[in-house]
């Protein structure tokens, strides 16, 4: 029999190194109990199209599966899934109860797997989690009340979600949140004033929820705030006072879609910093204040939808990306100045602002990048042509009841164009063929004249014209 002072050297070694790799590897796998965990998490996975969990294998070691990282010590510190639903990369099933054995997860991220359900009540049993986003999956139920003992989160996003009920008062106990996102779920009642304690927030996102009341004058505690959304909910009274102390670092202030009232406040003028101001379909009054001159690094401002009266003050804006004043009580005349000569805007909504220009006569800096032009409900006429036909990236092009009068078919329809709204104008000439692109036309009440070319809109889209004839008209004469 040969002893190892027989082998060769080199074989010796290798023999060595062999088997204290082994040895490492049967040290290294990751903790039983983390991937029981993890695998009664994949048996509630009802489909995976995507072999988003083919890696998660009994028997092998679990830290090397697909989205898991463990720690020095081989338990699971990290769980990372994220789907793209465009390329069927996605997760149906539910959530295990079992996720709350990986008792060193820090942080848990899953993103976009769409038809993920449950409830998250499994972090209560976490108590090293700090980060959780779980986003635009299908959570339901109620936010635990006492989430609030898993006091070592820095993030929590449940956004996009079906959670339902208030949201809990316990969250103000979370006093190293930096960021809160609970927007677009099903959460009711009013914001806890529990709230002032997270002093460390930079991100809070409530947007889209059915939450009420007045928005809490609590705006003070939040030294750090960039991000402020709670736009789409039921909230009412006025911008409470204390968002004036944000003016120095706030970046996104969105407030749109609430019912909210009285008069926009002055202190606003003092947010140079603000990116995004969204104020939309309110009830704000009175006039918009002239210290809105100073927002000079504002890229995006919704005021659409109050009951906003003139003047409206001249802005001294470096470079305007979206702009929406549709649907006030304003009389602009014209459109302004620090519009047309903006190098970026890629969306202008005008509805209804009592312009009266020949569109012949106004010369933007650029139209190329425009997805979206509203300039509806106006006494505009002339021709838009000379603005469309060099756009490459229209979306949207509404201008119905105005007093355009030009051929529809020397218009430019790019490939990108989804909707059109010409409806009640003076236009004349054919309907062309590049209409079969498009999702939703009007071009009701106008001049048009000819046969239609084969479309799939009803006759609405075609009423009260000349002499337009062809399905879906009655057919054209011989």
């Amino acid at each position: 029999m040969l002893s190892f002072s027989q082998f060769p050297v080199p074989l010796f070694f290798f023999l060595s190194i062999l088997t204290l790799q082994c040895l490492t590897s049967i040290a290294a796998k990751c903790h039983m109990d983390d991937e029981s965990a993890l695998l009664a998490f994949k048996s509630g996975i009802t489909s995976d199209p995507s072999g988003m969990l083919a890696s998660w294998k009994a028997g092998t070691d679990c830290c090397t599966w697909s989205g898991v990282a463990c720690g020095e010590d081989n338990r699971v510190t990290s769980l990372s899934l994220s789907g793209q639903p465009g390329k069927n990369e996605i997760l149906s099933g539910t959530i295990s109860s079992s996720l709350s054995k990986l008792k060193k997860l820090n942080s848990l991220y899953l993103y976009d797997l769409k038809n993920l359900t449950g409830t998250p009540n499994f972090l209560l049993g976490l108590p090293e989690i700090g980060y959780v986003y779980i986003e635009n999956n299908k959570l339901s139920g109620r936010i635990p009340t006492s989430i609030g003992n898993l006091t070592q989160l820095v993030a929590l996003s449940f956004f996009g979600n079906q959670l339902t009920g208030p949201i809990p008062s316990s969250i103000g106990q979370l006093t190293q949140l930096t960021q809160l996102k609970l927007g677009d779920n099903l959460l009711t009642g009013t914001i806890p004033k529990t709230f002032s304690k997270l002093k460390s927030l930079n991100y809070l996102n409530l947007e889209k929820n059915q939450l009420s009341g007045s928005i809490p004058n609590f705006f003070n505690s939040f030294p750090e705030l960039i991000i402020l959304r709670l736009s789409y909910n039921k909230f009412t009274g006025n911008i409470p006072t204390s968002i004036a102390t944000l003016a120095p670092q706030l970046r996104f202030l969105e407030l749109g879609h609430n019912y909210l009232t009285g008069q926009i406040p002055d202190f606003l003028g003092k947010f140079r910093a603000l990116d995004t101001l969204d104020l939309s379909s309110n009830k704000f009054s009175r006039t918009v204040p002239k210290s809105f001159a100073n927002l000079t690094k504002i890229f995006n401002l919704d005021l659409s939808r109050n009951l906003l009266v003139d003047p409206f003050p001249i802005l001294f804006v470096k470079g305007i990306e979206s702009l929406d004043l549709s649907y006030n009580n304003f009389h602009l005349g014209t459109i302004p100045s620090w519009v047309t000569t903006s190098p970026i805007i890629y969306s202008l909504k005008l509805a209804k602002c009592g312009i009266k220009i020949k569109l012949d006569d106004c010369n933007p800096k650029t139209t190329y990048f425009y997805d979206y032009i509203d300039l509806s409900e106006n006494e505009i006429s002339g021709s838009p042509i000379g603005w469309l036909n060099k756009t490459d990236f229209l979306v949207g092009f509404y201008a119905s009841g105005n007093k355009l009068k030009f051929d529809l078919e020397k218009l430019r329809i790019v490939q990108t164009l989804k909707d059109l709204d010409l409806s009640r104008n003076m236009i004349y000439g054919k309907v062309p063929k590049a209409i079969s692109g498009i999702q939703k036309l009007n071009l009701s009440s106008n001049h048009l004249c000819g046969q239609l070319p084969p479309t799939k809109f009803g006759a609405n889209s075609f009423s009260e014209n000349n002499c337009l004839c062809g399905s879906p008209l009655p057919p054209c004469k011989a």
